[in-house]
């Protein structure tokens, strides 16, 4: 155990969480890496996309008349989070307000994140709360873990699939230099089925607004898989960088701000408003297959 890492498990999976940016950066069953690696050409595994989901028009954030400079996925995932709890299941740390969140971000809050293993399946639980007492608290949350594609070697990546609980039949969106084009696009999903493949990304993330499932299978068909679910999340992001190998399967509660926007940041599309005290609750789980 470290001060910058640490590392816990189950016997069937283990991971570890880093201190900066409280992010998961490994996650491995019977000797494979699930999680992509962090090297180029994306160095990330996991990032905690807070208080923003994608970016903001002029990567600027509007707050009473005055305009903030925040960043696409906003600060917390170049953020240290401060350990509360470290244990051989799991670890929750914390995030509050400083002076440099609040030259971008003038607001209160407390953002915990909890990881933990159990009988093979990693759950990760977000908590925000705003303890300001006269003022609401407006913010978005996104999950951006990065899955190992191909899963196992030697197997082609458009062998994979994404497979919805639900079918979904709703159109999709579509970013330009990172935010959110306002027209919708038929969807790629044939029924419940996503078949993966490079091309799908070539116009940046596949974003799913009216999503039906609350939990994806993404497999090889006769081949080994993971199963990811999620509750508190309204939307679906699904990307990949060129030349990567690895898929991102991204539970959200907010977007990119769409092109054009122009209006106080609390009005933005998909911000959930927290009053004084009031909290709000997200999480996702994965397990191997």
């Amino acid at each position: 155990m470290t001060d910058t890492i640490h590392t816990f498990g189950d016997g069937r999976l283990a991971a570890s969480v880093r201190a900066h940016g409280a992010e998961l950066c490994a996650l491995r069953a019977d000797d494979r890496d699930l999680l992509w690696n962090g090297q180029a050409p994306w160095p990330r595994h996991s990032p905690v996309l807070f208080p923003i989901v994608g970016r903001l028009v002029e990567d600027t954030a509007w707050v009473d008349g005055r305009s903030y400079r925040m960043t696409q996925h906003g600060f917390a995932r170049d953020c240290t989070f401060r350990w509360l709890e470290r244990d051989e299941t799991g670890c929750r740390l914390e995030l509050t307000d400083t002076p440099d969140t609040r030259a971008c971000y003038p607001f209160a809050f407390s953002l915990v994140i909890e990881y933990r293993i159990e009988n093979g399946v990693l759950s990760v639980r977000y908590c925000v709360t705003n303890p300001d007492a006269t003022r609401v608290l407006p913010a978005s949350l996104g999950a951006h873990p990065a899955f190992a594609w191909p899963l196992a070697p030697d197997v082609a990546k458009n062998r994979h699939v994404i497979e919805f609980d639900q079918s979904e039949s709703a159109p999709v969106r579509r970013l330009a230099g990172g935010l959110l084009l306002p027209d919708s696009f038929p969807t790629p999903v044939r029924g419940r089925i996503l078949h993966l493949d490079e091309s799908l990304f070539a116009a940046d993330a596949l974003i799913l607004d009216q999503l039906a499932s609350r939990g994806v299978t993404y497999r090889i068909p006769d081949g080994p898989g993971l199963r990811l679910t999620w509750e508190g999340f309204s939307e679906l992001g699904i990307w990949m960088k060129p030349g990567g190998d690895f898929v991102c399967i991204e539970p959200w509660y907010g977007m990119a701000s769409p092109i054009g926007f122009a209006g106080e940041f609390s009005a933005r599309p998909g911000v959930f408003h927290l009053q004084p005290g009031q909290e709000w609750r997200a999480g996702w789980q994965v397990g191997c297959i």
